[in-house]
C-alpha cells in the first residue's frame, strides 16, 4: 500500500507540472506575436519600397 500511493504522489506532480508548463506555453504564444507585431509596427519605420511603374525613355520614330 506504501508504493501505491507514493505513485500517486508523483503522478499528482507530474500533472500539476505538466500543467504549470503547458500554461507558460500557452501563455508565450498568445502574448510574444503581440510584442513582436508592435516591435516591427513602429510609427517611425521609412517606406523604402520601390515604385512599380518605371518611366523607360524611348526612341520616338
Amino acid at each position: 500500500m506504501n508504493s501505491n500511493s507514493q505513485s500517486a504522489n508523483t503522478d499528482t506532480y507530474s500533472q500539476r507540472l505538466a500543467d504549470i508548463v503547458g500554461t507558460a506555453i500557452a501563455l508565450l504564444t498568445l502574448i510574444l506575436p503581440v510584442f513582436v507585431i508592435a516591435h516591427y509596427s513602429s510609427t517611425d519605420v521609412q517606406n523604402n519600397q520601390q515604385p512599380l511603374v518605371q518611366n523607360f525613355k524611348g526612341s520616338q520614330d
